[in-house]
């Protein structure tokens, strides 16, 4: 899950401890949360459009899906004047137990072999929440382990 540091970083949920992941305004991002995340599944929490972006942190997903309230806000820069209550577009999950990690680089993470088909890493990728699998998961947690 990809987060500006500026709007939410990984110090912000170890700080609040639980976070609502709102703003999500791409369909293939929102189906993901809404039907393959899981209360408990693992996320690999990454900062994005920052000077050293990359794995800044581990966390876990807190909730089902529901529907992200900033859609209905006129005052949000997430607003979306075509998604009413009664028929919401947009989803999203909380995330809890925020745990921050050395940083695990783009470039770090482009290295690796083992990671070379994560979504994250493809040319042209711009989705602020991919699938990772078992084997990208178990990686990325061995190289985040202090040496």
């Amino acid at each position: 899950m990809k987060s500006e540091p500026d709007e939410c970083s990984i110090d912000d949920l170890v700080r609040l401890g639980r976070v609502p992941w709102t703003g999500v305004r791409n369909y293939q991002a929102r189906n993901f949360m809404r039907d393959a995340m899981r209360i408990g599944d693992g996320v690999l929490f990454y900062h994005s459009s920052c000077p050293q972006p990359g794995i800044a942190g581990v966390a876990e997903v807190a909730s089902a899906a529901y529907p992200d309230a900033t859609q209905f806000d006129p005052a949000s820069p997430y607003h979306d004047a075509k998604s009413s209550p009664d028929q919401p577009r947009w989803l999203h999950v909380d995330v809890h137990r925020g745990r921050k990690t050395r940083l695990l680089s783009l470039p770090d993470m482009r290295q690796r072999p083992e990671l070379a088909s994560m979504r994250v890493l493809k040319p042209g990728n711009r989705l602020s929440i991919t699938p990772v699998t078992d084997t990208e998961w178990h990686a990325v947690c061995a190289l985040l382990q202090p040496a």
